[in-house]
């Protein structure tokens, strides 16, 4: 009794955390963006001028998700379409906009009030995730790791990363826990939102085939929800093909954006561990993307290096979940926004919130602030940082 009346205690406290962080957050862009040169001219504003608060929303791919809410997809100039960003985080933002006028101001706001929202519910979200395998106060210090991740600053920008995760940990809730039919909409909702979404599906496809009852009803309707996880990235395929021709015109344009994936996935990452290793102060002082290069290649390897250990320790599903989505971005032979994509691996949250150790928990703690203050302010001062 005493924990069940906990439990709404700990909630409320992780909302506070979730709106706190938010809001702190947002000072500290504020700051860097007035103490700070710009590394080169923002490309999008949030009004007809610059605003020093406001423009810290906006940055990099935000114009692109206000473009589609504002005009729907385009071709872009020099051959590019904005067509490659899916579409349920750009549609929420033309919902809400449109309900105080079109301006596009109001649909950066509304971006920006759907990211804060959906990073509150899905820290929610993940509380209770985190609590299948651990009690409560790892799995809030799991919450914890996912809120001050270094690249976490993504999920209250005008980005779909809050969105994305939100349905994610919920979809892996519901297979958990064999709501078959909750985890197919929200998993729906998730493939429909970023290109990587549908690598959730391996991951799902193993929590069904283990958590499902071994009578006929029970497999078909795991495999109905996985099934309907599918349906929003297929959904959106189709629509791509109504409107091009091509189903996957999505795909050709990202590799018009320079992005090859299919290529091995250690070829990046060992050649930056040879840098690092061989001649680190060269590199990092001649080359100008060493350093963002370093900090999205150091996070990827040390993922990938948690992915059997989140295998053994937390399951198969979670585990091929991390490799799916590692193995993407880094086939391509770039780092480009493997900080982005490492914020949303949440297994590895739940693995490192399971430690023994207070001071392993401090350590992380603190290493992760640190470096979440430094990745906020040089993506607000628009170094190559998305």
């Amino acid at each position: 009794m005493k924990s069940a009346f906990r439990t709404p205690q700990r909630v409320l406290s992780i909302a506070l955390w979730a709106i706190g962080i938010r809001l702190v957050s947002a000072v500290l862009a504020l700051f860097a963006n007035l103490a700070f040169p710009l590394d080169q001219k923002q490309q999008f504003t949030v009004f007809h001028e610059a605003s020093p608060f406001w423009d810290t929303f906006a940055r990099y791919d935000s114009g692109y998700y206000e473009g589609i809410a504002w005009g729907g997809y385009v071709p872009l100039p020099g051959g590019r379409s904005n067509i490659a960003y899916f579409p349920v985080y750009p549609l929420l933002m033309r919902a809400v906009g449109r309900l105080f006028g079109r301006q596009h101001a109001a649909y950066y706001i509304s971006g920006i009030g759907i990211s804060w929202t959906c990073f509150v519910l899905a820290m929610i979200a993940m509380f209770y995730l985190a609590r299948l395998d651990l009690p409560a106060p790892k799995a809030q210090r799991a919450v914890l790791f996912t809120m001050i991740f270094p690249f976490s600053f993504f999920f209250g920008l005008v980005y779909s990363e809050s969105t994305f995760l939100l349905f994610a940990v919920l979809a892996f809730y519901a297979f958990r826990t064999r709501r078959w039919l909750a985890g197919g909409l929200c998993g729906a909702v998730a493939t429909a939102t970023r290109v990587p979404g549908i690598l959730m599906l391996p991951g799902l496809a193993w929590i069904a085939w283990r958590a499902a009852q071994p009578s006929a009803r029970e497999r078909l309707r795991a495999a109905g929800g996985l099934a309907l996880a599918g349906a929003g990235f297929a959904a959106y395929s189709v629509y791509v093909f109504r409107l091009t021709g091509n189903p996957f015109e999505w795909a050709a344009t990202l590799q018009r954006w320079g992005y090859h994936p299919g290529g091995a996935a250690w070829n990046a990452p060992l050649r930056l561990m040879g840098r690092l290793l061989t001649h680190p102060y060269l590199y990092l002082t001649t080359d100008r993307m060493a350093p963002y290069d370093t900090l999205y290649g150091v996070s990827a390897v040390a993922f990938a290096l948690a992915v059997p250990l989140v295998w053994r320790r937390l399951g198969a599903g979670y585990g091929l979940y991390m490799a799916a989505n590692l193995w993407l971005p880094l086939s391509s032979g770039v780092f480009e926004g493997m900080g982005r994509y490492c914020s949303l691996l949440f297994p590895c949250f739940i693995w490192l919130a399971s430690t023994r150790s207070p001071a392993i928990a401090t350590a992380i703690t603190v290493v992760f602030a640190m470096f979440y203050t430094l990745g906020l302010a040089l993506f607000t001062t628009v170094h190559p940082i998305f």
